[in-house]
């Protein structure tokens, strides 16, 4: 095998697996940068996708001025790309984690990129559950926090779908992430392998990047057809 590549994958060989630029490097930071952005700017999202669902007209707690200053503010997050957001917040990034470059400068923007993507995906989800259910539940007496709850229930098999949606687009906008020496996959394709003419080693990163939203894909459809047929 080890003969192969060297014959066949010089560059990637090359490259070897562990330092600054290895393959295993690599992957660990787009893992890194994938799950850790996610869980920061998920939680964000799911917080604010609630409240925009709650906070709406007709919502349990409507609030127009809350409503749509958080609409707002996710209209506007969204609408910026994510390249020229990594520029815009630099100094906010320097504040919080104390450097504008690296893996861990890249969560910042990677975070608030997640933000408002996936707060207009559970808003979406959590809007077409059955008002029915909800209207049964506040009958019943239940709480504030127990009408959330059921959302969450009855939205889960749908927030498991868009949550795999939100992860994958994370992975493409790691690689973005390389413009502030972040690392990653999509980072050794680009500039190791791209602007180097090493073929082989963009197409090698390239086939562990499907292989990681290939992953990701099959583990969000697996959850999502386990939880729709309890």
């Amino acid at each position: 095998m080890i003969d192969f590549i060297q014959t066949y994958l010089p560059n990637v060989y090359r490259m070897g697996w562990s330092g600054q630029a290895g393959w295993g490097t690599a992957i660990y930071l787009t893992l890194y940068m994938t799950f850790i952005s996610f869980v920061i700017g998920g939680l964000l999202g799911l917080i604010a996708g609630l409240l925009l669902v709650l906070t709406a007209p007709g919502g349990i707690i409507e609030n127009k001025l809350v409503f749509h200053i958080l609409d707002k503010i996710t209209s506007i997050f969204r609408a910026i790309p994510f390249i020229i957001l990594l520029a815009l917040i630099n100094p906010f990034t320097r504040m919080i984690v104390g450097t504008g470059i690296g893996p861990t400068a890249a969560l910042v923007p990677l975070s608030l990129a997640v933000f408002p993507f996936f707060a207009r995906q559970v808003q979406v989800v959590l809007s077409e559950l059955d008002r029915g259910v909800i209207e049964a539940a506040q009958a019943s007496g239940a709480t504030f926090w127990d009408i959330v709850g059921v959302y969450l229930r009855e939205g889960l098999p749908d927030l498991i779908r868009v949550t795999t949606v939100t992860l994958i687009s994370l992975v493409g906008e790691t690689a973005m992430a390389g413009a502030i020496g972040a690392g990653g996959l999509g980072n050794v394709a680009i500039s190791y392998g791209y602007q180097r003419f090493n073929n082989d080693v963009t197409l090698l990163a390239t086939f562990l990047i499907l292989l990681l939203i290939f992953f990701i894909q099959f583990i969000g459809d697996f959850l999502t057809k386990k939880i729709s047929h309890r």
